[in-house]
């Protein structure tokens, strides 16, 4: 029987925001854009463990649509533009901050949980004597 391979430890940055499994490096995490795979092709790790659930949608809501949202209201006080103008300004300007930022941030998220170990918390149940 052979012993386990050891895997080293690879910052949540280094792969999580190239969409590369967080345990070898090598495989990507997504079948699809933001799917997730079921395992790496490179080293099976398997990505059950996984539930970013609405993280990265919060972190682009936080840090890419608030700034956005900020540019249409200012676009509106300052100009009083037709609804026409914010289609063209602010709509590609929101396209473009979420939409490429939500797989990165992903892929961060997940990496993230298994580098760190987190899971559900538990319930602890005091051992009866």
């Amino acid at each position: 029987m052979t012993a386990p391979q050891e895997w080293p430890a690879i910052p949540p940055h280094k792969t999580g925001l190239k969409g590369r499994c967080p345990r070898c490096g090598k495989g990507s995490i997504f079948q699809g854009f933001l799917k997730l795979a079921p395992q790496c092709r490179v080293c099976g790790l398997d990505f059950s463990f996984a539930d970013p659930a609405d993280g990265p949608a919060f972190f682009v809501m936080m840090f890419a649509c608030v700034p956005a949202v900020l540019l249409a209201l200012w676009i509106e006080i300052a100009f009083e533009p037709p609804t026409w103008v914010h289609l063209v300004t602010t709509l590609p300007v929101l396209l473009l901050t979420c939409i490429p930022t939500l797989r990165p941030l992903k892929g961060w998220l997940v990496s993230s949980q298994y580098f760190f170990k987190a899971e559900e918390a538990r319930s602890v149940v005091p051992e009866q004597n």
